[in-house]
């Protein structure tokens, strides 16, 4: 699928999983850079939920957004490298400081 863009939201099909994994279809957010999208045939993406966090930054971010249906938070720590057949149509977009954030938080979880 060609025009996977950095920031997007999409809708996934993250089945299967295991563990504590998100699971289902549901929105993520694209990190990877454009042309690793379209030349790799994979994204990285972090995983979106509707459900209210306990945790906060740097696990989860809650996204300033109305092009998502309900309150969203990204989870920071629920990052996956995706094949491309697994995304599916546009939901909308995370503004650049919402993307700098989210790098600020997986920098902050892994070690920078």
């Amino acid at each position: 699928m060609a025009g996977i863009l950095r920031g997007e939201i999409r809708w996934a099909d993250l089945n299967p999983v295991k563990g504590n994994e998100q699971a289902g279809l549901r929105p993520v957010v694209i990190l990877s850079q454009d042309v690793f999208n379209e030349r790799s045939g994979t994204v990285i993406a972090m995983a979106i939920t509707s459900q209210p966090q306990r945790a906060g930054f740097p696990l989860t971010f809650e996204l300033d957004t109305s092009e998502l249906p309900k309150r969203s938070w990204v989870k920071i720590s629920q990052i996956r490298t995706l094949s491309t057949e697994r995304i599916g149509k546009r939901v909308g977009n995370a503004s650049p400081e919402e993307l700098d954030q989210l790098i600020e938080g997986l920098n902050e979880i892994i070690g920078n």
